[in-house]
Formats: C-alpha cells, sequence, structure tokens
C-alpha cells in the first residue's frame, strides 16, 4: 500500500483552539484585581487568595497561566507583576489598558460570540446580545465611571499610535488642528508637541471633556489645546485648516460617512486638509491581523469596516478631496492625509 501522506503541522488549529483561553485569564485577572494588588510589590499566594477572596488552588491555578502568559513572574509562592503589566493592566498607570480590556471582556466577549448570526444577517449583535436598542455606548456607560474607565483604557492605545501618526506626514504648514471626536486628546497634544506653532481643538461630547480637560492640562501643551462640546454630525464644526477623524469613520455606514467627509470638506479652506487615522487593511484584505480583526469587530458592534487605502481614498474623492496619501505605522494606527485643492 502506498504511503499515505505526512498530514500538515496541526499548530496554527491547536493555538486557535486555546487563543480565547489566554484573552479569558487576562480578563479575569484583571476583574479579580490580581494586578493591582500587586502593583506595590511581590505577594504570596495565600496572601493573595484572602485579599482578593479566591479560591487558593484555583487562584494558583490563574496565577500560573498569567506567569506562563508574560503577565506575572513568580520566585517561590511570591508572585509579582512584570514591566508590561504593570504599565498596562494596573488601574494606577496613565498607559493603562484596563478600559478597553474590561470593555473587550463584558462586552466584546459577549458580541462575538454571535458573530456566525452577524456574518448571516450583516448586522451588529447589540440587540440579540443585551436586548439593546439605539446609541450602543449609551446603555453600555451607564455611570461616569464606565465612561472615564474605557476612555482611559482609549487613550493608553492612543499613546501608543498618536507619535507616530502625528509623524507621519509633515504637517508644519498647518496653524490650526481640530480633532473631531478626539476623546482624550492625546492626538491634538502628539501634534502640538511635535509641531511648535500648531495649536488645537478637541471637539467632543460634553460628557467626554472633563477628562479630556484633566489629560490635557497635564500635558505640558494644554496652552495651544482648546476644548468644544458638540457632535460632528448634528452641530457646526470647529474652524481649521487641519481636521482628524480618529478612529471614527470605520463606526459609521457610507452614507452618514459621506455627510461627515462633505462637511468637513465645506469648512476646510483651500489647501486645508483631513487627517484619516484607522488601521488599513492590505489590498488583498488578507492582513494586516490587528485591522483584519477588527473589522469583524466593526461588523458585531457597530454598522462600519476597517478598509484598504484605496477604499478611503474613494469615499475621500467623493468628498471633493484631491490629492490622498496613506503612510504605514509599526503602532496599532496608520494615516491617510486629504488634501483640499
Amino acid at each position: 500500500m502506498p504511503n499515505e501522506p505526512t498530514p500538515p503541522d496541526p499548530a496554527l488549529v491547536l493555538d486557535l483552539l486555546e487563543a480565547f483561553r489566554r484573552s479569558k485569564v487576562m480578563f479575569a485577572a484583571i476583574s479579580l484585581g490580581v494586578f493591582d494588588r500587586l502593583a506595590g510589590g511581590p505577594v504570596p499566594l495565600a496572601r493573595l487568595a484572602a485579599d482578593l477572596r479566591a479560591d487558593p488552588d484555583a487562584l494558583g491555578r490563574l496565577l500560573d497561566a498569567c506567569v506562563c502568559l508574560g503577565l506575572l513572574s513568580r520566585a517561590g509562592e511570591d508572585y509579582a507583576n512584570t514591566p508590561v503589566a504593570a504599565t498596562y493592566l494596573c488601574t494606577g498607570s496613565p498607559r493603562r489598558l484596563t478600559g478597553y480590556a474590561r470593555y473587550s471582556d463584558s462586552a466584546l466577549w459577549k458580541l462575538f460570540a454571535h458573530l456566525d448570526d452577524a456574518v448571516r444577517e450583516g448586522t451588529h449583535r447589540w440587540h440579540q446580545a443585551f436586548g439593546w436598542e439605539g446609541p450602543i455606548f449609551a446603555h453600555f456607560f451607564r455611570t461616569d465611571a464606565d465612561r472615564r474607565e474605557f476612555l482611559m483604557g482609549m487613550h493608553g492605545q492612543g499613546l501608543l499610535s498618536s507619535p507616530a501618526v502625528a509623524a507621519a506626514f509633515d504637517l508644519g504648514r498647518f496653524r490650526r488642528f481640530a480633532d473631531l471626536g478626539g476623546a482624550t486628546g492625546h492626538l491634538a497634544v502628539a501634534a502640538c508637541r511635535r509641531y511648535p506653532a500648531l495649536r488645537a481643538v478637541v471637539f467632543d461630547l460634553p460628557a467626554v471633556l472633563p477628562l479630556t480637560r484633566e489629560l490635557v492640562d497635564a500635558s505640558g501643551v494644554a496652552d495651544r489645546i482648546e476644548l468644544a462640546a458638540g457632535d460632528f454630525f448634528a452641530d457646526p464644526l470647529p474652524e481649521a485648516d487641519l481636521f482628524a477623524l480618529g478612529r471614527i469613520l470605520h463606526d459609521w455606514n457610507e452614507e452618514k460617512i459621506h455627510r461627515l467627509l462633505r462637511a468637513i470638506y465645506e469648512r476646510l479652506p483651500a489647501g486645508g486638509a483631513l487627517l484619516v487615522v484607522e488601521k488599513l487593511l492590505d489590498d488583498d484584505r488578507a492582513g494586516p491581523p490587528w485591522a483584519v480583526l477588527q473589522s469583524l469587530n466593526m461588523l458585531v458592534c457597530t454598522e462600519g469596516k476597517e478598509r484598504t487605502l484605496a477604499e478611503y481614498a474613494a469615499l475621500l474623492r467623493a468628498a471633493g478631496f484631491g490629492r490622498v496619501e496613506g503612510k504605514r505605522t509599526p503602532t496599532p494606527l496608520d494615516a491617510v492625509l486629504a488634501v483640499k485643492e
């Protein structure tokens, strides 16, 4: 009998079978308060179990999984945060990603459970997962504390990307920068730090701006950044020769995108520009992984999607913009600059 062909390496499938377990280990450790309890230094298992009101054996298994994943270190019975956990997973860190991690655990985890239905129907899963109608974030952020923690998670991501985005193009010729939906102001701060002559305005909903003010005031460039409350779909846009939309367009359908882009185009002077900040899909849509998976994320939780540079260019040109150029960065976000000629 002929030899059977050697089967392919199953490592990829085996890795994907357990990938969700790795995410949930991190989510559970955040929820239990593991990283915050270890923020002051190493703690033995028995003390941790008592402080966190957890079963010692079960907690030990979770902590060992965190050690395996590189989130904790262990010396004997003492566990400690690794530098990456101390920086991104402790709620006292200004670079924390805990807000987005908690949102991923409490909202996205449940939405992705219905991914197959989202693919069948082409619509988000908020009603199926939670029974909610209407604006999704209005339901999810029921308290100021919820909103603040989510925004701080997005702020942590912004600190990773905004300096690279601000450096992607030479923006030195612009004088007034308006970041629409600018949240905590991380992009405005990065741009003002890089371009000393630039002045900026962060335009966002009124409930967002108290945290924006707090973070901008601590930035060292607060004297060149103002805040303005408004809804970019409903209210007049601020005056600027450079606008930005950071992680905004991927939330919306093409009708709403066209309406927003056209409003920006009409507000800009000749020679003004729009900076679009999103993670670009490769032309064949097979990568990069962050963008491909984020596009599925947009499917389950919004009416939008991720796009290629060519697709963004088509949307921008349909709104009137002329020259469109894209730049990739090594961070979670890329940059597209569209000029009104």
